[in-house]
């Protein structure tokens, strides 16, 4: 390959497919001697690159780097180059060849703002490293925060206890379509030790890829042991976080290296799974922003929905409340910055290198502004953890003192092969929920989503390929649930949570990254009609279950139960900062009402270990 040794651009890309060829090409200036013999003129030299192959085949321009590209040991690089030899594909690639040919000068800055000055290849064991032990840490936080919550969440004596929903599943499938459907270690045992053991279980697995202990294995089983939680939590474990956490987990297994004490790894990741990766980034954040935009949602096409959002947060901070007495003004600014971030951010992903440092730092400060205006439990955190994937071992490597790794091996075509035939599946579900959010991928033909639609429910089970949108609708109003309790049905005590608005003098904590579920799921039912957990949540109280109790600040009837239980609507609002400095109030609330009437456990027997019959009682004492 002949090449103008005088332009920048070009040194730049020699140099690049001088490593991908690994010597099998011979990269030469253009005023070798070496031409003359070969015949090639200036004036054809001074137009394109020129390559001579062993047949004694002339070709130049485009044409030329991708045939000298299908000389290359990487079957990977050899398939992409023989794809820019395709008609369609090599006549636009002659035309960008072209104009970069008459602007190489401009071509040259271009480059080396997006790529860099190094052009080396770029490698991600750093990255991996980095990103495995923070993984660990993620697991780590949710299983601990689980393990605080799960007796009284799905417990014998909890709201939704996992031993009634597998019973009522054992009774209605077979044994094989019931592994399939509900994958979950607890089908062999969903006991109170059992759930607390899995905690325990996933606190230890956690510590060791933390430590970088047998990562491969320890990841697949907390992959599975946290799936088994998920397929039994009903509700309260079917937070985006919780699916977000179960995707990038089965990720990392395919991406962790081997051994027991692996380090940064004999060989470092694929291309295919660092684009899948960056596929997840892009998923992520294009959902959430897309939905925004196909809503319709009135707050965010009027730029309004972050004058309603710190208000109207599930579990708002300290930050949040001052965030919502900022001017107007700064709160559209705010709402538009997001809205593009989420909408146009993505796409920096599949950008050249600098780009994708430009997203990286962007997505970054927005998931630390959302943890500091409103609890997401861990979600802040992994989003950031996963950002990780946008750069690469020369980035981390510019603002942490890491030690100089061996350079990586090539890897084998096998285990390159093994590894797509892996990952293939999830960039196809992937790519799918990206495309099917349009209305064009809707009408695609039934050949292409039949296939797509079976593996969706093959996958969905797993629940680690999912559709993200977060806020697309935003809520303007904040209606509030306060549960109250009465021995005599007239005088009611109110049962304090541990982080929900309650009390009007009570400030915004910090909770994150525990995630009170809970909590949680009580500011989801104010919005709608009283669920099932909510009516199983109130008869836990009657029977004064410590499990549930547990889950509370406090619980206003230490002696016994309270004969019946209630539950009252109230609007909230932020008071303004005058009003706070004068009452020492967060809040203001009006009363909207009963929720729920009050309720009484039913006379007779009750079922044992069971949710409680309840009888519904007329209200007194409004």
């Amino acid at each position: 390959m002949f090449y103008d040794g005088d332009c920048g651009f070009c040194r730049r890309w020699v140099a690049r497919w001088s490593a991908r060829t690994e010597g099998r090409v011979r990269f030469l200036p253009g005023s070798d001697w070496r031409r003359w013999l070969l015949g090639i003129s200036s004036k054809r030299m001074r137009r394109a690159m020129q390559l001579v192959e062993p047949s004694g085949r002339y070709s130049q321009g485009a044409e030329a780097a991708f045939r000298a590209l299908t000389w290359s040991p990487r079957w990977p690089t050899r398939v992409a180059a023989r794809l820019g030899l395709l008609p369609g594909v090599l006549s636009v690639a002659r035309v960008v060849y072209g104009v970069i040919a008459r602007h190489r000068t401009a071509a040259s800055r271009v480059d080396r703002w997006l790529f860099g000055r190094e052009v080396v290849p770029r490698e991600y064991r750093w990255v991996r490293w980095g990103f495995l032990r923070l993984m660990g840490g993620v697991y780590l936080i949710a299983f601990t925060s689980l393990g605080r919550q799960v007796l009284g969440l799905i417990g014998s004596r909890g709201i939704r206890p996992a031993r009634e929903l597998l019973a009522a599943d054992r009774e209605a499938t077979s044994a094989r379509e019931r592994w399939r459907q509900r994958p979950t270690v607890f089908w062999l045992d969903a006991s109170d030790e059992a759930l607390v053991r899995g905690c325990r279980v996933g606190q230890g697995l956690a510590l060791a890829v933390l430590l970088g202990i047998a990562p491969r294995p320890a990841l697949a089983l907390l992959w599975g042991l946290y799936l088994s939680y998920a397929s039994v939590g009903r509700e309260f474990l079917s937070f985006q976080w919780d699916v977000l956490l179960l995707e990038m987990g089965l990720l990392s297994v395919l991406t962790a290296p081997d051994g027991l004490r692996p380090g940064l790894g004999r060989r470092g990741p694929g291309a295919l799974e660092v684009f899948l990766f960056r596929l997840l980034v892009f998923r992520l954040y294009f959902g959430s922003g897309i939905s925004k935009w196909q809503s319709g949602d009135r707050t965010w096409r009027e730029l309004t929905a972050c004058r309603h959002y710190y208000e109207t947060a599930p579990l708002p901070t300290r930050g949040g409340w001052y965030a919502h007495h900022l001017p107007s003004s700064v709160q559209r600014a705010s709402t538009g910055a997001v809205l593009a971030l989420e909408v146009v951010g993505p796409f920096f992903v599949f950008l050249p290198r600098r780009p994708r440092m430009l997203a990286f730092g962007a997505f970054t400060a927005l998931q630390a502004l959302i943890a500091a205006t409103g609890n997401y439990g861990f979600f802040n955190l992994q989003s950031a953890v996963l950002g990780l994937w946008l750069l690469d071992d020369a980035a981390l490597g510019r603002v942490l003192p890491l030690g100089p790794g061996a350079s990586a091996p090539l890897r084998p075509w096998w285990r390159t092969a093994l590894s797509g035939a892996l990952v293939s599946p999830l960039v196809v579900l992937g790519a799918a929920d990206v495309f099917m959010r349009f209305e064009r991928g809707a009408r695609l033909p039934e050949r292409v989503l039949r296939p797509l639609s079976w593996l969706h429910g093959c996958a969905r089970p797993l629940r680690s390929v999912n559709r993200y949108g977060l806020f697309s609708v935003m809520t303007v109003e904040r209606p509030e649930i306060v549960v109250e309790g009465s021995r005599d049905g007239e005088h009611w005590e109110a049962y304090p949570f541990r982080y929900k608005v309650g009390a009007v003098d009570q400030p915004p904590s910090q909770v994150a990254p525990h995630q009170p579920r809970l909590d949680w799921q009580m500011w989801f039912a104010a919005l709608s009609s009283p669920p099932t957990w909510f009516i199983a949540f109130l008869a836990r109280l009657l029977q004064g279950s410590p499990d549930v109790l547990g889950l509370l600040a406090g619980n206003p009837f230490p002696d016994a139960p309270p004969r019946q239980v209630r539950a009252v609507l109230y609007d909230y609002r932020m008071t303004d900062i005058a009003e706070r400095r004068r009452t020492g109030a967060w809040w203001r609330r009006e009363r909207l009402g009963l929720y729920v009437q009050p309720l009484a456990l039913a006379p007779g027997p009750q079922p044992s270990g069971r949710i409680p019959r309840l009888t519904w009682l007329a209200p007194r004492g409004l």
